[in-house]
């Protein structure tokens, strides 16, 4: 496993569309593992395959840092079933230092291929829902800031605590 580099807003890449992966090869499984790498290095909770400069239709997600051990891996997925709706609040390692107000769907059903290339179909509700969607939009050229408002630089609840105290003096 290795460190990727992470692409940041601005380079094409990450406005381009990414090709199908097809055939899932030890290549595939080593490039996801990078990814996985890369992203817990970075303390995220997903990463797609442009964010590290590859253009195929695959991410990495950790949507619940309660389970780590529920990594999902998709290969070439597909979202076909929406509903409902939640507005949350999103970051992006391509997009460091900011953080935005995103709608995205309550509940998605997604299939892709696993490490195996076998396909499986998956059920996310609200921040699972919201990861995936996130990452899967990065296949599609698209950033969570192409539909996000109130863009901006994030408060830390440490933040709160110090200016409520400077405001008292």
């Amino acid at each position: 496993m290795a460190l990727r580099h992470v692409v940041v807003e601005g380079d094409e890449i990450l406005r381009k569309k990414c090709r199908e992966v097809g055939t899932v090869t030890d290549r595939t499984r080593m490039i996801l593992s990078d990814m996985l790498e890369t992203m817990l290095a970075s303390n995220g909770v997903g990463i797609a395959a442009p964010q590290v400069g590859i253009m195929r239709r695959m991410f990495v997600a950790m949507p619940d840092p309660d389970q780590p051990e529920d990594i999902y891996y998709m290969i070439d997925p597909e979202i076909y079933e929406e509903e409902g709706s939640q507005t949350g609040e999103e970051g992006c390692l391509s997009v460091p230092g900011l953080v935005g107000t995103v709608e995205r769907p309550e509940r998605i059903r997604i299939r892709a291929k696993d490490l195996n290339g076998d396909m499986q179909d998956y059920e996310f509700t609200d921040f699972g829902a919201r990861v995936m969607c996130h990452e899967y939009d990065h296949l599609n050229g698209i950033l969570y800031t192409d539909k996000a408002t109130d863009v901006h630089e994030p408060v830390y609840e440490d933040e709160d605590a110090e200016e409520e105290t400077e405001e008292e003096e």
